[in-house]
């Protein structure tokens, strides 16, 4: 047989021979979620409540019947050892005690009424003590609070323009979908439904190339502090120093979305690493599960966003919705900042991702793979290349979609659930090292079932 290995160090014919092997094991292991997705195929568009449901390696949608801490069950009764935490979502663990205590309390008292309360109050004053910005403002997604920043950031400094890194990902923002292809600044094909240009107010560049931050009349630099949804990308030493100073020559704002990011501490990234952006925005896991996000102001642009508001006729901003800052989202914020995003809380997190991590490193190495394992703060992630990319075009052609649904979906058959999105883990104060051991042993199991010699 004409076997061909790929740069992955794995022979295609057997990735392909597994996903065979584990989509049927699937359908038999799970006949409940099944007859569930045959169920929600009439209504629901694609079978699924979110299309992006279906990004997930099965043959069908795994439905959920229960997630506790570190673990969730499905419909046909497999308890998982969950590293995906809906996608960050749940990076404190499913159902947080503290926050399902203080969502219960509140939901006797008012959901939502347009109007502040005193955990308001609290959430603005904990976001300024984690994360160093003293003006803050509420949005439900990080999408959104991306969104608003860039209406506030432009209405500020009177630019148009954007600056972004190749492969980057801001949620649902359209202004980023614009990518380097062959050199060029690209509209992404995959953006649905957008009629303007986008290139003609987003300039793209490559993540950690300084020489590349001409910013001209740029009105901000929106960036991760490390790129995390193309495969990690983590800037090299003193990148962030002297990229600030450049930002700062040129009058441009730099904008950091925390998103991912705060799995490195109870400020993020940007605390963990002195950095001094003018805003930051944080999501997903703000609420411990609650739709719900941030953004905070340096006091010199809350200074100058809010002359441009005051500034402007009369009518909607395009900032804001009306149930941001509802009254289940403040009071989730409130539990999180308080009992959750605390030094105590992230050690052990940090501890177990470094087992993780190492343990990974260990079970390539024996199998022999040019692979590489990242880690940020709670966040590990595998590659399929032996060092780390350094920018978002490295760590694209590095990527295969076929192995990495295999190797999710086979893992997925043994109980560990990890982000359908690349090769992400993240643990969370639930996780033990149980789970960690879990994750291994089957990351094992199914390296050896890739690469085991056999008569050709």
């Amino acid at each position: 047989m004409n076997h061909t290995i790929q740069h992955t160090g794995i022979e295609r014919e057997r990735v392909q021979a597994l996903l065979a092997r584990e989509r049927a094991e699937y359908a038999q292991r799970n006949p409940k979620s099944q007859v569930m997705s045959t169920r929600a195929a009439p209504q629901l568009m694609f079978g699924v409540p979110l299309h992006w449901m279906n990004d997930w390696s099965t043959p069908f949608a795994l439905h959920v019947a229960q997630a506790q801490g570190a673990q969730l069950t499905d419909v046909d009764g497999h308890t998982l050892a969950d590293f995906c935490l809906g996608d960050t979502g749940a990076m404190f663990g499913h159902s947080p005690a503290v926050v399902a205590e203080a969502l219960a309390t509140q939901a006797r008292h008012g959901l939502t009424t347009m109007l502040p309360n005193e955990d308001a109050s609290v959430v603005g004053e904990l976001l300024a003590q984690h994360f160093g910005l003293p003006k803050w403002q509420f949005a439900m997604t990080a999408s959104d609070a991306n969104r608003f920043l860039l209406r506030w950031v432009r209405a500020a400094t009177g630019r148009r323009t954007l600056l972004v890194f190749n492969g980057c990902y801001h949620g649902t923002v359209d202004d980023v979908f614009v990518d380097l292809v062959d050199g060029q600044p690209t509209q992404r094909a995959s953006l649905l439904g957008q009629v303007h240009d986008l290139t003609a107010t987003t300039r793209v560049v490559e993540f950690n190339d300084l020489a590349a931050l001409a910013l001209g009349d740029v009105a901000c630099v929106l960036a991760e502090p490390v790129m995390t949804n193309i495969g990690m990308v983590l800037p090299e030493p003193g990148y962030w120093a002297q990229a600030q100073d450049i930002i700062r020559r040129h009058g441009s704002l730099l904008v950091l979305d925390e998103t991912h990011t705060l799995s490195s501490g109870p400020g993020g990234y940007t605390r963990a690493h002195g950095l001094q952006p003018d805003a930051v925005v944080v999501g997903k896991a703000l609420g411990g599960g609650m739709p719900c996000a941030a953004y905070g102001f340096s006091a010199a642009l809350a200074e100058r966003a809010e002359a441009a508001k005051r500034a402007a006729p009369s009518g909607h901003s395009g900032i804001g919705t009306t149930l941001t800052a509802n009254s289940l989202a403040t009071v989730a914020m409130r539990a999180t900042l308080t009992h959750l995003m605390t030094p105590q809380v992230f050690a052990p997190m940090h501890a177990l991702a470094e087992q993780l991590a190492a343990g990974l490193r260990t079970i390539i190495a024996r199998h022999s793979l040019p692979w590489c394992v990242t880690q940020v703060g709670a966040r590990a992630e595998f590659q399929f290349c032996p060092q780390p990319p350094r920018n978002g075009s490295q760590a694209e052609a590095v990527m295969d979609a076929e192995l990495e649904h295999a190797l999710h979906l086979a893992l997925l058959n043994r109980c560990v659930l990890i982000t359908p999105f690349h090769n992400m883990m993240l643990v969370c104060p639930d996780t033990t090292q149980m789970h960690v051991q879990r994750l291994l042993t089957a990351f094992d199991a199914v390296l050896t079932a890739l690469t085991a010699t056999t008569d050709s």
